[in-house]
């Protein structure tokens, strides 16, 4: 220890230290770095490697995606990690264990997270994420293959037809210590088209904005359901975060295809220790991608439960102009060259919205609201349909859901 520098005795510090956080994996990277890159002992270097390893182990999921369920996680990571990997290549050192394939799943996890834009989904504290870090990260990508369309242990669920890419929340909060910046989206999804985003939550504002973040973490900031204007998790301050403290326990998402459509079938439990309900959410996405028609339904999961209001929101893109059909029955969305009407079943109202991840910051735009009537067993169907910018050219085809 005599030999070391005050920052790596720090590090080493924070990582003897039993309280498991993100910020051991950063401790461990650049007591790895320091170990390999600097004039250290081998000893040190040995001992760093092996603690690396060890949170890559701890924090990095089978599938690629963090333990915290933020994508901008693993891109923070790999600005470190890729660096690194070459590090230990270029002095001939052992790399720890988990390195080389935590890299690949992390890559492929944003892969999946990917819109058509180049921009990543805004689950669970994303923010706005400049491109050229991503682009820089995803240069190291040597696969051919199109992304991942399952991330069943970070929770997250594709789908992708034509132009069409629609990606979901599909897991529960991540453990209380690794929540400080998780969201309350429970099978929140967002929709684009191309280049063109067109349903979308709220994102994260910079850490700085302390009132706007936690605004944007209640449910009503996500492009979900929403029981009695409650959020479908319990956050309270914890250790000096507010970290998710109930939540989710079941999720369920299951995958299938019909002979024209890619399903999603999806439930959460977030409601139930309340309310004694169960949301669940079909997603359908048919094979040209032309069509996106989803159901929303709350059930009862206990007897007795009793009948709720509940409302749908379904944030736009800033970028997205919208206009009302005729008689409330839904609304015209354009966003660049593409057009797509919304239906639902219910009455649609256009009321103002915040989209907290923009570059310049915080900026206005607009949800979809559809109000549920209470009733017991109630749903509701909607739907998105690509159109021309007169919105006369809609598809007349069967929900197959």
């Amino acid at each position: 220890m005599e030999a070391l520098g005050g920052d790596a005795r720090r590090l080493l510090r924070a990582l003897a230290a039993p309280r498991p956080s993100s910020d051991r994996l950063l401790c461990a990277t650049a007591l790895a770095a320091f170990g390999v890159c600097a004039d250290a002992s081998r000893k040190l270097e040995a001992r760093a490697t092996d603690l690396l390893d060890a949170e890559l182990a701890r924090q990095i999921l089978e599938d690629g995606g963090h333990v915290c369920r933020n994508p901008e996680a693993p891109l923070e990571l790999l600005l470190d990690l890729l660096p690194l990997r070459q590090a230990y290549s270029a002095r001939g050192r052992r790399p720890p264990e988990r390195l080389p394939a935590s890299i690949s799943r992390m890559i492929a996890f944003l892969r999946m997270m990917q819109h058509g834009d180049g921009s990543l989904a805004l689950f669970n504290g994303m923010g706005c994420a400049p491109p050229d870090r991503l682009a820089t990260i995803l240069a190291h990508d040597a696969s051919s293959r199109p992304p991942p369309l399952d991330a069943p242990q970070s929770g997250y669920r594709r789908l992708e037809a034509g132009e069409a890419v629609v990606i979901v929340d599909a897991g529960p909060p991540p453990p209380p210590a690794f929540s400080g910046a998780a969201h309350a989206g429970c099978l929140s999804f967002e929709y684009s088209v191309g280049a063109e985003r067109i349903v979308v939550n709220c994102g994260a504002p910079p850490a700085s904005a302390d009132a706007s973040r936690r605004a944007a973490r209640v449910t009503a900031a996500h492009s979900t359901l929403i029981v009695e204007d409650r959020s479908c998790c319990r956050i309270r301050e914890r250790g000096g975060e507010e970290r998710i403290v109930a939540g989710p326990r079941e999720v369920r998402a299951a995958r299938r295809a019909t002979g024209s459509s890619r399903v999603l079938e999806l439930a959460h439990d977030g409601y139930a220790a309340e309310f004694g309900l169960t949301h669940e959410r079909v997603v359908s996405l048919t094979h040209d991608g032309a069509q996106l028609f989803g159901e929303d339904r709350i059930v009862a999961a206990r007897a007795g439960a009793a009948a709720r209001a509940f409302v749908l929101r379904f944030h736009l893109h800033p970028k997205a102009r919208v206009a009302p059909l005729a008689e409330g029955r839904g609304a015209l969305i354009s966003c660049g060259s593409v057009h797509v009407a919304f239906e639902a079943d219910a009455r649609v109202a256009i009321e103002d919205s915040v989209f907290f991840a923009g570059a310049g910051g915080a900026r206005k735009c607009a949800q979809l609201v559809v109000e549920g009537s209470g009733r017991e067993d109630s749903r509701l169907r909607w739907s998105f349909t690509r159109v021309d910018e007169r919105g006369e050219e809609l598809v007349s085809a069967p929900r197959d859901i």
